[in-house]
């Protein structure tokens, strides 16, 4: 259940007393109000998601009292309880906004249903939001398998920390696949029934970015005619997904600190604090730590970002993984298309292994997506991809050519020590002593100096 703030307002100070420790008892932070100043004061002060509203707060009428709560907080969740209950009153106080109707004297159950009803129209609320989210990003929803040794230990580090709570920072180049893994990590958290969240920090000016993540009042800048609750709000009891937030502002960096330092943050033209339950998930194919020292980037908030790290290898590292991955997109394809493609031949598996792939999994899907739509046959050939891919020659020794397996281990070992972040681990990756591994790294790079000469000189 989602933890709510609730605003309970009644002359009768035993029934705000009941009604507060039955919300406590569900988890629920509660406020109480006598009389109608006394809640729009409190409204103005902080937000509330839902407020229970006795029809007859002593002279005053609650009916009367709905529009002006609405008009200070609009998604404010409202219901009527009185035990003066009729058909009549129950349409009007529907009429006037209330949500939902309970008549006096109520149980706990009564109380959880209502909330639970709310609670699951939230939900739906958001996830209309997290789809319109997919399919405006035009995402893959996919699950992370890999046959790369390294890769495999880096999707472990993040199912362990898909079920904490931490704040997490994908690092890792442009099309690597942050995106995918970040809602990857969403399913696989307790806040998976909640709405997953993107923000594209580069996408928008300062103002509108502020606008899209906070929200904002009307009047706050010029063309807010309205009001928007932000991304925020829409990601409450989930994830929000923070993508390139290299880029973010450095006018909204303070805001985005105190959203995760104090869980709290106010709407643009709002002074209102409100509280947020979201999990920050952030990525960048940039180095924060070189913006920090160039200025660019707040150093505090970066090391609360900077929880836990998980580095998304380029394609190219991930040699192993290229005919699954290609078959994925291609069934994936078909599927949408409904063409009738049923496989790549040889020479096409060939170009995709050979390819250096700079656009990492986003060229990937791209190149096979015109290929199943171009393909006149029922298999890919290598002459349905672009030229550039066609004419790609091999970055290395691929498995399966003519090469030696002394250029196979050579290969295999000098990629394990490009993209293992000290030497021990290497050796642990590969399975033999650092020892061993240092030895081998030395005479590779004498190798490379002795040949050195000789090619310099037929140049």
């Amino acid at each position: 259940m989602i933890n709510m703030r609730i605003l309970v307002i009644d002359d009768e100070a035993h029934i705000r007393k009941t009604t507060t420790l039955t919300l406590d008892a569900l988890g629920h932070e509660c406020e109480q109000a006598q009389n109608s100043a006394e809640a729009l004061n409190l409204l103005k002060k902080c937000s509330f998601d839902a407020a229970f509203l006795d029809l007859r707060l002593g002279a005053e009428d609650g009916l009367e009292l709905i529009p002006k709560l609405l008009a200070q907080e609009p998604k404010l969740n409202v219901i009527v309880f009185t035990a003066y209950s009729s058909i009549d009153t129950a349409v009007e106080a529907m009429r006037c906004g209330a949500v939902d109707y309970l008549a006096k004297p109520f149980t706990p159950e009564q109380i959880r249903q209502t909330l639970t009803r709310i609670e699951n129209n939230q939900r739906l609320e958001n996830r209309v939001v997290e789809l319109e989210s997919i399919l405006s990003n035009n995402e893959t929803l996919t699950d992370f398998e890999t046959k790369e040794p390294l890769v495999q230990k880096l999707f472990e580090t993040a199912t362990k920390a898909a079920a904490s709570a931490a704040t997490l920072l994908l690092l890792g180049e442009s099309g690597t696949g942050k995106s995918v893994l970040a809602r990857a990590l969403h399913r696989n958290s307790s806040r998976r029934d909640n709405a997953f969240i993107t923000v594209a920090c580069p996408s928008l000016s300062r103002e509108l970015l502020e606008s899209e993540l906070f929200g904002h009042v009307r009047g706050a800048f010029t063309g807010a005619v309205g009001e928007t609750w932000g991304k925020v709000k829409a990601a409450e009891g989930g994830t929000l997904f923070l993508d390139e937030i290299g880029e973010l502002p450095l006018e909204i960096q303070p805001k985005l600190l105190r959203l995760l330092q104090e869980r709290e943050y106010e709407r643009v033209g709002d002074p209102k604090p409100r509280k947020a339950n979201v999990r920050v998930i952030a990525a960048t194919n940039r180095r924060l730590e070189d913006l920090v020292k160039e200025g660019k980037f707040r150093e505090d908030l970066y090391y609360r970002l900077n929880v836990i790290t998980i580095e998304l290898p380029p394609l190219r590292q991930r040699p192993l993984d290229l005919p699954s991955l290609a078959q994925m997109h291609l069934k994936m394809f078909v599927r949408q298309s409904a063409r009738p493609i049923k496989d790549f031949t040889a020479a096409a598996m060939t170009a995709i292994q050979r390819y250096p792939w700079p656009g990492n999994l986003r060229e990937l899907r791209n190149v096979i997506e015109r290929a199943v739509i171009l393909a006149p046959g029922e298999k890919i050939d290598a002459n349905d991809f672009p030229d550039t891919l066609r004419g790609s020659q091999p970055s290395g020794a691929v498995i399966g050519n003519r090469v030696s397996l002394e250029q196979l281990e050579r290969e295999h070992i000098l990629r394990i020590i490009e993209i293992a972040s000290s030497m021990d681990e290497a050796a642990q990756i590969l399975g033999i002593d650092p020892a061993t591994l240092y030895r081998k790294r030395k005479r590779y790079a004498d190798l490379a100096e002795q040949a050195a000469p000789a090619s310099t000189s037929t140049s």
